[in-house]
C-alpha cells in the first residue's frame, strides 16, 4: 500500500490545491441537507408521545453533540500525527477545527439545558454526561488559548497537540457515561448495532440533520485551513500566484 497520499497531506501547496474544489460542494450539500432535516424535524415530524413537542430540540442537540465529539477525535488524530511525524498541516487543522468544536460543544450544552428543563425539571445537574461535555468545551478553549497566546508558534503547536491527544480520554467517558453510570441523560439516540427505537418519520430528519452538519463543518474547516495556509505561506511564490490569479 502506498503512503504517498499521506505524506502529500503535509504539503500546504498540495493540500490547498486538493481541497479547493471540495469546500464549496460540501458546504452547499451540508446546508441543503441540514435545512431539510431541520424543517422536516421541527415542523413536520410527529410529536413524541411522552415529551410532546419539547423533544424537537433533538434535531439540534443530537447533531451538534455528535459533531462536538467527532471534532475532538479529529483533533486528537491530528495532534498524534504532528507529535509523531511533525506534519506541517496538522497544527493548521487543529487551529481551523478547534473553534468549530468549541461552538458545537457550547451549543450542545445550551440546547441540552433547554431540553432538560421540561424533561428533568432543571436546567443543569452535575450528571456524568453533562459534566464530561463541559470538560470537552474547556479542552477546546484551552487548545484555542494556547495556539493564540503563545508567541513561540512551535511551542504553541506542540502544546495544543499534546492537549488534543491527552484529552481523548474524555471521549469514552462522554460516550459510555449513559450506559455504565446512573445518569438522568437518556441513552444513545443512534447506534450501529440496533435499529432506532423512533419511527422513521422521526429519525430520518435527524439523519439528514446529522449528515448535513457534518458536511457543513467539513466545508467550513477546509475554507479555514485554506485561509490559514495563505496567511502562513504568504511569502511563497505559489501563494503569490494564487493571489494574483484569484484576487484573494
Amino acid at each position: 500500500m502506498s503512503w504517498a497520499w499521506f505524506h502529500k497531506l503535509g504539503s500546504p501547496k498540495w493540500f490547498f490545491s486538493w481541497s479547493k474544489p471540495w469546500a464549496l460542494p460540501l458546504f452547499c450539500f451540508g446546508c441543503l441537507s441540514l435545512l431539510i432535516g431541520l424543517v422536516w424535524g421541527l415542523v413536520f415530524a410527529p410529536a413524541d408521545y411522552q415529551q410532546g413537542n419539547s423533544f424537537r430540540i433533538i434535531y439540534i442537540h443530537v447533531p451538534v453533540a455528535m459533531l462536538a465529539q467527532s471534532c475532538y477525535l479529529a483533533l486528537g488524530a491530528a495532534g498524534f500525527v504532528f507529535l509523531v511525524w511533525q506534519m506541517k498541516m496538522a497544527p493548521v487543522f487543529i487551529k481551523a477545527m478547534a473553534p468549530i468544536g468549541a461552538v458545537m460543544s457550547l451549543v450542545a450544552l445550551v440546547s441540552g439545558a433547554i431540553w432538560g428543563k421540561p424533561t428533568w425539571g432543571t436546567w443543569w445537574v452535575w450528571d456524568a454526561r453533562l459534566t464530561s461535555v463541559l470538560v470537552l468545551f474547556f479542552l477546546y478553549m484551552g487548545i484555542i488559548a494556547l495556539q493564540n497566546s503563545l508567541e513561540d508558534q512551535v511551542l504553541a503547536n506542540k502544546a495544543a497537540a499534546v492537549i488534543s491527544v491527552v484529552g481523548l480520554i474524555n471521549l469514552p467517558v462522554i460516550k459510555y457515561s449513559v450506559v455504565l453510570l446512573e445518569t438522568l441523560h437518556q441513552g444513545p439516540t443512534f447506534t450501529l448495532t440496533k435499529k432506532p427505537e423512533m419511527p422513521a418519520e422521526m429519525w430520518l430528519p435527524l439523519l439528514f440533520a446529522v449528515i448535513g452538519l457534518y458536511c457543513f463543518v467539513a466545508g467550513v474547516v477546509l475554507w479555514r485551513m485554506q485561509s490559514e495556509i495563505l496567511m502562513s505561506e504568504h511569502r511563497s511564490s505559489w501563494v503569490k500566484q494564487e493571489v494574483t490569479k484569484h484576487g484573494f
